[in-house]
């Protein structure tokens, strides 16, 4: 047997490369269309957007969920209880509100038509029914829907462009900034969790490994990831060369990292979209001279946005005709000189 024989059959081992998952965002752009327009269900019309992803969208940043929370907290603050509509109620149909640009009040009555209470399913899951007379409460494709007669239901929207079945949010421009945030924030979170770096490429090209030693550094590696991802890795070689086992960094993030930006950026843009002053929504000054007056930031917001909010409530006074839904006065405001 010659020399080229003898290299054929050797079963020389093949380049191998492999790496590890990334985090999983919480919602990705494909999933949050809006697409204007209201598909037929057979009974009911579907909203404009996905409202499962505007839920999730809602945690994935903090600036968005907390100028959503700021405007709860502040027209809850405001509103009066009443026998039919408790203080808690009444988060909930202004949190609703909020997010989905749609709020429903269903009337409970009794035997003799008088009304007894006042419900607010959630609106996530609420339908307009395509017959004009009917509401439904649809959780799952699996799950009978619960039918309300129309006539016992305000429907409270956020007017749309588009189509008038359904309300439509405010902050639907702010969605990708909202993603860039959490985008960021994920990258931050990794890149700490890896060590403070961009990763390396572990290089092997001695011999002496074979296959059983390229899984086992691959389970080490593996293992290393999360929480004790600062353990030392041993590897024994006793035949290896010098080289054989090599680290080469790909990148140093920290000298071009841009997340604080990023950050910054995406904030900017999630307050304007909801009109919030940043330091109602516990944002930090990034320069010396801060945000300026709260005070009178929070009564500027209180005037234009605030009170819009308490007129489009006060439209389920008229629907039901009696004065359930009433408002007392802003303490920053009452307080003004």
């Amino acid at each position: 047997m010659n020399e080229t024989e003898n290299l054929d059959a050797v079963d020389m081992p093949g380049m191998e490369a492999f790496t590890f998952g990334d985090p999983i965002p919480v919602m990705e752009q494909w999933q949050s269309l809006y697409w204007g327009e209201c598909h037929n269900h057979q009974l009911w019309y579907a909203p404009p957007y996905d409202p499962d992803a505007l839920s999730k969208t809602m945690r994935a940043s903090p600036h968005h969920s907390s100028a959503i929370f700021v405007k709860r907290n502040i027209l809850a603050s405001t509103f009066i209880p009443h026998p039919l509509l408790s203080h808690r109620d009444f988060s909930k149909l202004a949190l609703d509100h909020l997010t989905f640009g749609n709020a429903y009040v269903e009337r409970v009555q009794s035997r003799s038509k008088k009304t007894m209470k006042l419900n607010v399913p959630l609106g996530k899951y609420m339908r307009v029914g395509t017959d004009g007379k009917s509401y439904y409460f649809a959780t799952h494709s699996w799950a009978e829907p619960h039918k309300y007669k129309a006539e016992n239901i305000c429907h409270i929207i956020e007017p749309d462009v588009n189509q008038e079945v359904y309300g439509a949010p405010e902050y639907l421009s702010a969605l990708n900034a909202a993603w860039l945030d959490e985008s960021a924030t994920l990258f931050r979170r990794k890149y700490y969790l890896n060590g403070s770096h961009a990763g390396y490429i572990l290089y092997i090209n001695d011999p002496a490994t074979n296959k059983e030693d390229i899984d086992a550094i691959r389970k080490a590696l593996k293992d290393s990831k999360g929480p004790g991802n600062f353990r030392n890795l041993f590897m024994y070689s006793p035949n290896g060369k010098k080289d054989g086992i090599q680290i080469l960094p790909i990148s140093e993030v920290s000298a071009n990292d841009d997340f604080f930006k990023i950050k910054e950026a995406s904030r900017i843009d999630i307050a304007a979209a909801h009109r919030v002053p940043p330091q109602l929504m516990g944002a930090s000054p990034t320069n010396a001279a801060g945000f300026g007056d709260l005070i009178k930031a929070a009564r500027v917001f209180a005037v234009n946005e605030l009170m819009p909010l308490q007129q489009t409530m006060l439209q389920i006074n008229d629907w039901l005709g009696e004065e359930v839904i009433r408002f007392k006065d802003y303490s920053l405001l009452k307080d003004e000189d």
